[in-house]
């Protein structure tokens, strides 16, 4: 990020009462201002149904960055000066006036911190209220600004192609695409953004990236935990939605895409479209049920602790079908990628929390040289994003000593061993990134309709009931089919951080 203060700025946070305000976005904006990129020229505005007074609500932010916020809280005058730009208002959304009183308390926080009109409306809603606060934001009159508007939405961007088509068409009545700022909180990560860089910026990987030398791409985005509090959400998206039509798709579009002919924000999304075109979209029920694996959490034990069934969660139907798993192959059938399989897997209750990228490379030919006195493994290049950042190569090596013996051997890079926690997080990034416009780390209409393209024949063949869902334990690895995916293919799903093969010898970070 850079390094100069953001813009004046007046930030609407719709439902400031709710998780995502309370875990990332107060955080975010403290750790803005620790750090000099919010100056004294900005406010916050929090927005919900529920009745509080502007001291409860500062008291409410106050917890969440003690909680949450990666800087620690400095002395009460420093703490006194960051609240005092934060307001709190109770907001019927279906209520047009109560938008007027809104336009209201914004001119005075306007001219209390002499901001010069740049307003940002964060919507931390459901998707259904999108087009009911952006009509009133026009009616208003909160959009006539000096500055710029821009509104930055929240997945789940509809629930399949059709919903969401309907709810872009209604915010594009007031809204225009650039001011349009959907965000996938995965882009923001420091590692996902290293992607491009270390493909586009070392020559002895640049030229790698193809077919030729790559056999599969695995991504891994694992959850320890199961559904907690949002079973009533989770129940009708399930891991496919949550997780599949977003982040898995947004990593495979960074990972594949060529390199853009100008560092511009909408040629970089332009090469990422290229790519959600190219993905190879499944034909049939039936070539659903070959290529993906659908699954969902038992009974089961996590750290010596026994957790209950999805079924049994809070608010989740005790019949329901749906998946907390899914694993797929995939394809992304362009001249660069034809034949490389792209495996992907994400879950709940499994045993490590992690996300993961890891590129085999091909071996060398196993009737030449060394490779027929040794059994050689694939060299990997693995990128992990989370919550460990960091990049290491797997190759082989001569072990020392007499006897002639080669063992993988590893160069590994931690991006945050040494800083630990007190690095940016996605979410700042984010925000500064929609304040200064930059929407090179938000996804672009075009983006999230092919990937419901993508996405929507698989969860149609799961409603047919045209495979079966697979019940795993929790704590576990997911069901066994998923391993069968790739051992077809005669490949296996590498071990993730933490479950590393003994036999690795490690070069730690100086």
């Amino acid at each position: 990020m850079e390094s100069l203060p953001l813009e004046s700025t007046v930030f609407f946070i719709f439902g400031a009462t709710g998780d995502l305000a309370r875990r990332k976005l107060y955080p975010a904006l403290y750790s803005l201002y620790c750090d000099g990129k919010l100056d004294e020229r900005f406010a916050v505005i929090g927005l919900a149904r529920r009745e509080k007074t502007n001291a409860q609500f500062r008291d409410d932010v106050y917890r969440s960055i003690k909680e949450f916020a990666r800087h620690q809280l400095k002395d009460e005058e420093h703490w006194n000066r960051f609240a005092d730009h934060f307001e709190y208002m109770p907001l019927d959304i279906d209520d047009l006036s109560g938008f007027y009183k809104l336009r209201e308390l914004t001119e005075r926080m306007n001219e209390k911190f002499n901001i010069l009109g740049n307003r940002l409306f964060y919507l931390a809603l459901a998707p259904e209220l999108f087009a009911t606060v952006s009509n009133h934001l026009k009616n208003s009159g909160l959009l006539d600004s000096e500055g710029w508007t821009r509104l930055v939405i929240e997945k789940p961007f509809g629930y399949d192609l059709d919903s969401a088509r309907k709810l872009n068409d209604q915010i594009r009545t007031v809204f225009q695409e650039e001011q349009i700022f959907r965000i996938d909180h995965y882009l923001g990560k420091e590692m996902v953004q290293n992607l491009e860089v270390v493909r586009f910026s070392n020559a002895f990987f640049e030229p790698l990236w193809n077919n030729k030398y790559i056999a599969n791409i695995q991504i891994t985005l694992s959850e320890t935990v199961g559904v907690e509090e949002r079973g009533g959400y989770y129940d009708k998206s399930g891991a496919l939605r949550d997780m599949g039509q977003n982040h898995i798709l947004q990593m495979i579009a960074m990972i594949a895409m060529e390199p853009p002919s100008r560092m511009h924000p909408e040629d970089i999304r332009d090469e990422k479209v290229k790519v959600l075109r190219s993905i190879r979209k499944f034909s049939s029920p039936d070539e659903v049920a070959r290529m993906v694996v659908r699954g969902q959490y038992a009974e089961g034990t996590f750290k010596g602790e026994k957790v209950r069934a999805y079924r049994q969660e809070d608010k989740v139907d005790p019949q329901s079908e749906t998946a907390t798993y899914f694993a797929a192959k995939v394809y992304v059938d362009n001249f660069r990628w034809s034949g490389v399989p792209f495996y992907v897997r994400t879950g709940k209750r499994l045993p490590a929390k992690t996300t993961e990228v890891v590129v085999e490379f091909k071996n060398v030919p196993d009737n030449v040289y060394l490779a027929k006195k040794h059994n050689l493994e694939p060299n990997l290049l693995v990128f992990r994003v989370n919550p460990v950042e960091g990049i290491y190569i797997k190759f082989n090596a001569k072990n020392p000593g007499a006897d002639f013996k080669i063992t993988p051997v590893a160069m590994d890079f931690c991006q945050n061993c040494n800083i630990g926690i007190n690095t940016p997080e996605a979410y700042e990034r984010l925000l500064c990134d929609a304040v200064r416009g930059d929407s090179t780390y938000f996804t672009r209409w075009d983006e999230v309709a092919l990937a419901w393209e993508f996405v929507d024949p698989i969860a149609a063949a799961w409603t047919e009931g045209k495979d079966r869902l697979i019940r795993y334990p929790a704590g576990s690895w997911g069901p066994a089919e998923a391993a069968e995916l790739l051992a077809r293919d005669g490949f296996k799903w590498w071990p993730v951080n933490g479950q590393r093969e003994g036999e690795l010898i490690w070069v730690a970070p100086s």
